[in-house]
């Protein structure tokens, strides 16, 4: 494929996806019912909670070998609230959403770009990827990037390879010292995430795309949802 039409056909998938929503994603994307299984892993981020201390961020680039440079997961920072001494911040956690609807598996030319049917995670298979960029071109969140020693499309995979294959909670889950992060099944409706998200008043995140996102979030209350 030349440089041409490649850039041609990004920009194309982009638009359709970002403009039109589910005419791509639920046709390519959508798992018929008898293929689901019983885990849907989904994550909750409580914004009340969370200080910006940023040490997910430090236990995610351990724990999965991040480079610096790139970044799997990010808290982003609001601008102040209040008058000083009585200033308060918004922080924001910006991360795959592991979509049920991803569109970065439907555009993804050699299946490198999955979900995982037993967990919903979104993942890529590294040995497929040849780092053509579709994926990250028509993600609606800006989260993937190419890891530049692999050469190949990354991000969160809620440490599925590392904590979650040991049994343990995602990387960042753990290190939380406020516990402003609660990981588990969605599909459980005993888990603590089922819990948390039937409890709080949640949102997610341009759910007007149809990409039926898995990363909630408890509203700080005091700036605008993204």
């Amino acid at each position: 494929m030349t440089a041409c039409s490649r850039r041609n056909f990004v920009s194309a998938m982009g638009a359709l996806i970002l403009t039109t929503g589910t005419s791509v994603k639920l046709s390519a994307q959508a798992i018929p019912a008898e293929q689901k299984k019983s885990i849907r892993y989904a994550m909750v981020h409580d914004e009340t909670a969370c200080i910006g201390c940023t040490a997910c961020m430090d236990a995610c680039r351990e724990v999965n070998s991040v480079p610096q440079g790139v970044s799997r997961l990010e808290i982003i920072r609001s601008r102040p609230y209040g008058e000083f001494p009585d200033t308060e911040y918004e922080f924001f956690r910006q991360s795959c959403q592991h979509c049920s609807n991803a569109p970065c598996v439907a555009v993804c030319p050699t299946g490198a770009s999955f979900v995982d049917p037993d967990t919903g995670i979104v993942d890529v298979h590294k040995d497929l990827c040849v780092g053509c960029q579709y994926c990250i071109a028509v993600c609606p969140y800006r989260v993937r990037f190419i890891h530049p020693l692999h050469k190949t499309a990354d991000k969160c995979n809620f440490c599925r390879d590392t904590n979650l294959a040991q049994g343990k909670q995602p990387a960042c889950v753990e290190s939380c010292p406020t516990k402003a992060l609660t990981f588990g099944d969605m599909n459980d409706p005993n888990s603590e995430v089922s819990r948390k998200v039937r409890q709080n008043p949640v949102y997610r995140t341009k759910l007007e795309l149809g990409t039926q996102p898995n990363l909630y979030h408890i509203p700080f209350g005091k700036g605008e949802h993204r």
